[in-house]
């Protein structure tokens, strides 16, 4: 993270889990009304844990970029051994990305097991991560302030109804609700982390009245006098607020359209289990006729041999 690219790429991460688990539970739920349970992941059919592979495969890359790739000397270590000011931020973002390959790791070992205690674990893995990220970006050692720190401070409430949501769900695995509400969080995680890379590091969309420039080997925004910089966090406030609302509805829009589509699979499916019932009951009839007209005929045969 610092960078667009450290942004926008975890962010694309997350907004494609957000939308892949608002599609299923939208589509599971429709599908089963009254036998729904919430689970914490979703297989595919040719690979079954495809998603948890790429949160792995994810995490590993973000851990490779901030302690390997990401500095200068290819380790985050200063000479002597210890870790220097410049790269504290390296390691906490490293470390979000380790609870997560934890939760991806341990996920697939409680599923194989078969564990009835596998799904409130997962879960409870999966809030655990939710509350590493929560507090590395309230502890950040960067100190954000400013315009910076406006976007982290709302990516926060974020971070915190997709904790809530998670701890909820141990409980309340039948809650739609609670479901629902998670993947649209994680979603709007990832909303919100693309539209901050691209808001932070490029130049052409910095307030008017601060500046982007190389701070300790980091670019941050700084801008020139506190009321630019106050209109630039209200600026912040309203992306945010508009992003609240487009959430909205895309979200209650992407429901109502699986609604319709699922409904009509229903009442197809539904359609044609009545028209086979209808076959069966006519096959049935045809049958008895028979057997009536066989019997008919053998009464008739033995009333003529008398």
């Amino acid at each position: 993270m610092g960078t667009l690219v450290g942004h926008v790429a975890p962010g694309f991460g997350f907004l494609l889990i957000g939308l892949w688990h608002l599609f299923n539970h939208i589509k599971l739920h429709y599908q089963h009304p009254n036998s729904y349970t919430s689970p914490p992941w979703f297989p595919t059919a040719k690979i079954r844990y495809l998603e948890l592979f790429l949160i792995m495969a994810g995490s590993c890359i973000s851990i490779a970029m901030e302690l390997f790739i990401g500095p200068q000397k290819h380790q985050p270590f200063d000479v002597d051994g210890t870790i220097p000011s410049n790269h504290l931020h390296n390691f906490e973002h490293s470390s979000i990305s380790m609870a997560f390959l934890v939760y991806g790791a341990f996920s697939i070992v409680l599923d194989r097991l078969g564990s009835k205690a596998k799904y409130g674990l997962t879960q409870l893995l999966a809030a655990i991560a939710f509350g590493q990220q929560l507090m590395m970006f309230h502890l950040h050692s960067a100190d954000h302030v400013g315009i910076e720190g406006q976007y982290h401070l709302l990516l926060q409430i974020v971070i915190l109804v997709s904790l809530t949501t998670t701890l909820m769900g141990i409980g309340l695995p039948k809650s739609f609700l609670v479901s629902f509400v998670r993947s649209a969080s994680i979603l709007f995680q990832g909303i919100w982390l693309i539209l901050m890379g691209y808001m932070l590091w490029t130049p052409a969309l910095i307030p008017k009245g601060c500046i982007l420039h190389l701070d300790n080997g980091h670019e941050v925004v700084n801008c020139s006098d506190t009321e630019a910089l106050h209109r630039a966090k209200s600026l912040v406030n309203i992306e945010f607020s508009w992003l609240v609302v487009g959430m909205m509805i895309f979200a209650m829009s992407f429901y109502l359209f699986l609604a319709r589509v699922y409904r009509e699979k229903v009442e197809y499916w539904s359609l044609g289990k009545e028209e086979g019932r209808e076959d069966d009951e006519d096959l049935e009839s045809q049958k008895k006729s028979n057997v009536e007209f066989v019997h008919m005929g053998k009464t008739y045969a033995m009333d003529i041999e008398r």
